[in-house]
């Protein structure tokens, strides 16, 4: 998985923001309230073991909130180390 990090506020998790990905694969989009209001979600998992990662914003419904559109959410609870890696 490769991800291309970009400044993202995310409060009160471990969980970083990207906006492109590759090896990830993408379900189907649905509707979640989320604490910044109504957004389609679609989860998004590791093509090779299939581990849900986190999720993709795929539209959002404030105009505030535009932004995140076609932003991916890592949740790092779901990572693996490997190769000696660190997150900072």
């Amino acid at each position: 998985m490769v991800c291309k990090l970009k400044r993202f506020a995310l409060q009160y998790s471990r969980r970083l923001a990207c906006s492109d990905m590759v090896n990830v694969g993408c379900g189907p989009a649905e509707e979640r309230v989320l604490l910044t209001g109504l957004h389609a979600v679609a989860d998004i998992y590791c093509e090779n073991c299939k581990t849900t990662l986190g999720w993709k914003y795929e539209h959002a419904f404030e105009s505030s909130q535009k932004y995140k559109e076609g932003k991916f959410i890592i949740e790092l609870a779901h990572m693996i180390k490997d190769n000696g890696w660190e997150i900072i």
